[in-house]
């Protein structure tokens, strides 16, 4: 890789790599796996390179990169043969079941939300878009975007209390 590529290469990593590390770890479930899966991921873009040029391709390669990546792993384990032994399983962690609920409460109040409001919510906290991203995409003020943000959070805590304890929330 040439000096002018490897700048790019390297803003590229600096400016993506949380919301790579978000998306990984949205695929793995576990920070370890989500890093390992983004270095993997960015070990083939890097090889890839020079066949880059558009920024979007770039983050769409990346993140197919990331998928195809966890596929195979998910395949790989499926693969392994368990062989039952005469000691018990490991016994699932107190709080399993609350996390499940929480978790489908939150869709639910999710799926309550407007369209814009659940899309504002995702590219804010999913993809890590500012503001005034989010108004250049969307075609909307700055304003609008702070104050949907703010309603739909609202409306999340009101339609869901238990989700006002999540320190995403506050």
């Amino acid at each position: 890789m040439d000096p002018g590529f490897a700048a790019h290469f390297r803003q590229f990593i600096i400016d993506r790599s949380g919301a790579l590390f978000r998306t990984a770890y949205l695929l793995t479930g576990d920070r370890h796996a989500a890093e390992d899966l983004v270095q993997s991921a960015l070990a083939r873009t890097a090889a890839r390179w020079r066949g880059l040029r558009d920024p979007a391709a770039i983050e769409g390669y990346v993140r197919r990169a990331m998928y195809h990546e966890q596929v195979s792993r998910w395949r790989r384990r499926a693969k392994i043969v368990e062989l039952s032994t005469a000691e018990q399983p490991d016994v699932p962690r107190d709080g399993h079941a609350d996390s499940a609920d929480l978790r489908l409460t939150m869709r639910a109040a999710l799926a309550r939300l407007t369209p814009r409001q659940r899309t504002m919510l995702v590219l804010r906290y999913f993809e890590d878009m500012s503001e005034t991203e989010i108004a250049r995409l969307l075609g909307v003020r700055v304003g609008s975007v702070r104050s949907q943000i703010y309603r739909s959070l609202e409306r999340l805590k009101q339609s869901a209390p238990e989700l006002s304890t999540m320190r995403e929330l506050r």
